[in-house]
């Protein structure tokens, strides 16, 4: 399968296990698909991010959280830069995400890191996508 846009695939895969109430859900690897899960999981929007597999089928299993209602605790997840219009922005202009409650994930040269740490390094980058 051929993909244009793998990160798009990767959120909108969440997305919908989070809408049917699964517990799990199965990605195929990427190393800033891995990297967007385990901020994920820092953030406390999963339980945990587990890497199995060997590089031909390698997936990345991320364990959802729920609260006490069975609400999914990741209320929405969007991509904003794409690959037919890219968005960057400098270490000064770093969107927060619902006045700071939510989380927007970078890939800056420091590596795939979230809007509070792109802020505190004062750098930029591509704003890949926003999870609240």
């Amino acid at each position: 399968m051929n993909l244009s846009d793998p990160i798009a695939d990767f959120l909108t895969r969440i997305r919908n296990a989070c809408s049917v109430g699964h517990r799990t859900v199965d990605i195929p690897h990427s190393r800033i698909k891995s990297d967007i899960a385990q901020i994920l999981k820092s953030e406390g929007y999963v339980h945990d991010v587990v890497v199995q597999g060997e590089v031909p089928t390698k997936i990345i299993r991320i364990h959802l959280k729920y609260d006490a209602d069975q609400v999914s605790i990741i209320r929405g997840l969007q991509r904003i830069s794409k690959p037919g219009l890219r968005q960057y922005v400098s270490g000064k202009k770093v969107p927060r995400v619902l006045g700071g409650l939510g989380v927007a994930v970078l890939s800056t040269p420091q590596g795939v890191i979230t809007d509070r740490q792109a802020r505190e390094n004062r750098v930029g980058g591509e704003f890949l996508c926003e999870i609240w």
